[in-house]
């Protein structure tokens, strides 16, 4: 990706999304030009010269210093994760476009947290990497994620939740709230691509969800970031039915670049219930679900063993409404 156009773009649209009574400066009558602020306006709060405000958002963040960039912050009236997102294009545009790159987690997921995951056995967990890539799940993250695993993949590739949340058919029955789920996806990898804009496979993702998806590619557009560490989510998983979970996700400091998210449900709830379930349901996945890909015969059995729970328990995997 061109850092030039990232920061010309983020500025851009940060700026457009203010209005001057937000900003705090008097709203003159008469037609404005812009949506947001003016050029001038924002480098009169930043306390810049308004050429050099231009020059930053041509996209000119070399050699410029934490001080402005702070100014910056304040008045564009940043979060803490679209402020993370400013010093981490700073920083790129600091290594003048050189292969200065973050470093970035293995492949594999270590044995030691493959053990972990696994002792956690009433909470789905699974570790991710920036691109969304599924690298390691213990028992029940691997059945609550069973759509994603399922869906289809370029050979050789992990599950990856942004390309099933975009491309699979089955992407919107598993996500219920999926306009809301579908914008923290990109944000999420917007965020890593600020954090580290050399990495191919990201940008490889991207260009094809940018092609293949316009609701990716409008999202894509809006240069939005956002940090994920805690919340409540909703699914609909096909043999269980709706799930309401709390989520904790932790960046995994001695892997840099990976986080473990972990799911919990509210004691005596029905999304409770329907982790019980899972859990007895994922026993028929046991000896039929590897790193790569299910059988077609063990997915018809797991099915089948889904819908005899439902019908044992009373509870329905019909449409959301």
């Amino acid at each position: 990706m061109d850092s030039r156009n990232e920061v010309r773009d983020f500025l851009a649209s940060r700026r457009a999304r203010i209005t001057p009574r937000q900003a705090g400066l008097p709203a003159y009558g008469g037609n404005r030009r812009v949506p947001g602020l003016r050029r001038e306006e924002v480098a009169m709060l930043a306390g810049v010269s308004v050429d050099y405000y231009i020059r930053l958002e041509r996209g000119n963040l070399s050699g410029v210093s934490d001080s402005v960039l702070e100014a910056l912050v304040r008045a564009l009236q940043l979060d803490d994760a679209e402020r993370a997102h400013l010093f981490d294009l700073a920083r790129t545009a600091g290594s003048g476009g050189a292969a200065r790159r973050v470093r970035r987690p293995a492949p594999k997921v270590r044995p030691g947290l493959q053990r972990m995951l696994d002792a956690m056995t009433d909470a789905p967990a699974i570790i991710r990497n920036g691109r969304l890539d599924v690298l390691a799940a213990n028992r029940l993250g691997r059945a609550m994620y069973w759509p994603v695993y399922e869906s289809p993949r370029p050979a050789g590739r992990p599950p990856n939740i942004a390309r099933f949340q975009f491309l699979d058919p089955a992407g919107p029955g598993f996500f219920p709230e999926w306009n809301t789920a579908a914008d923290i996806t990109v944000a999420l990898m917007r965020t890593e691509a600020g954090r580290d804009p050399y990495d191919k496979d990201l940008t490889d993702l991207i260009g094809e969800l940018c092609t293949r998806s316009d609701d990716f590619r409008t999202r894509w557009a809006r240069h939005n970031v956002r940090r994920h560490h805690a919340g409540t989510k909703r699914y609909h998983h096909p043999a269980v039915g709706d799930l309401v979970l709390d989520y904790e996700s932790i960046d995994l400091v001695a892997d840099g670049g990976l986080n473990l998210t972990a799911y919990t449900a509210n004691p005596d709830s029905s999304s409770h219930d329907a982790l019980r379930l899972l859990a007895s349901w994922a026993a028929t996945l046991d000896d039929a679900l590897n790193e790569d890909a299910l059988s077609d015969t063990a997915l018809d059995d797991a099915g089948r063993a889904g819908d005899r729970a439902r019908r044992e328990t009373g509870r329905s995997s019909g449409p959301r409404t």
